[in-house]
């Protein structure tokens, strides 16, 4: 299908999404977070795309979060599509990797965004925050209860209860930045940080995600544990042809040929 306000590239077993508004920061508006909701339908319902970068176009964001001044204009609130905000912030049973390459602002909606992606690769030039109360607004995609759950809850209020941003530096520090990178590297680093991903076998990337997702909801690690091996993705991998070519793959000394099933 045809995009208005992102661009969807696959190169591989990649998927790579781009916020394409530049001229407003990829703000996000009501088209884009109808066309985001069917992007990212397509990536969970492709087996054969493993792993999903999601990056904003230009040089000066990721994206500024929901386009107010498309809001005043209407009149009206954007209506969040199925999986929530950006058509991520709610997709919970999205099991395959997500990698957020950050250059620029990421505020509001754009950092909660980039907060439900597994990992965040920024520029030193990038700032993070949830301006939200500055507007008059409160930050309900999702980003208060992930940062305050990735971070921890002394770093997240003092975010939260000034509305300023903080550096990608600063970002590294708190722990909601993995990798940090000057500008012209970030897309050698992506493309780094891809293939060492792809190196593994797809469906035990899964597992592994799921398990981890789920198990934080549990009421310790002797119940995540107890219960990891009826999660959906575990089962899948637990019986897939690709557990037993990482076995033969390691006996004969060569690379694994994943299929991913």
């Amino acid at each position: 299908m045809g995009y208005d306000f992102i661009e969807v590239a696959q190169a591989g077993h990649v998927t790579r999404i781009t916020l394409n508004r530049p001229e407003v920061l990829n703000a996000i508006n009501q088209g884009m977070h109808d066309e985001l909701q069917a992007a990212f339908d397509r990536f969970a319902a492709d087996d054969e795309q493993w792993l999903c970068v999601v990056a904003g176009a230009g040089e000066r964001a990721f994206s500024a979060g929901s386009d107010l001044k498309s809001i005043a204009r209407s009149g009206q609130a954007h209506v969040y599509p199925r999986c929530g905000y950006a058509g991520l912030i709610e997709r919970f049973d999205l099991d395959k990797p997500l990698i957020a390459a950050v250059d620029g602002v990421a505020a509001g909606g754009g950092f909660e965004l980039a907060l439900a992606c597994d990992v965040i690769i920024a520029t030193s030039r990038s700032r993070f925050g949830l301006p939200e109360p500055l507007v008059g607004a409160v930050a309900l995609g999702g980003g208060m209860h992930r940062l305050a759950r990735q971070v921890g809850l002394k770093q997240a209020m003092g975010m939260i209860l000034t509305g300023d941003l903080v550096s990608a530096e600063e970002g590294y520090r708190m722990g909601f930045v993995t990798a940090l990178v000057e500008a012209d590297r970030l897309e050698a680093t992506i493309a780094d940080w891809c293939a060492r991903v792809l190196r593994c076998a797809p469906l035990a990337l899964r597992a592994s995600k799921e398990t981890v997702m789920r198990g934080l909801d549990e009421r310790g690690v002797e119940a995540a544990m107890c219960g990891q091996k009826d999660y959906p993705a575990f089962a899948r991998w637990n019986t897939s042809e690709d557990r037993l070519e990482g076995a033969r793959a390691f006996a004969d000394k060569r690379k694994p040929d994943w299929a991913g099933r």
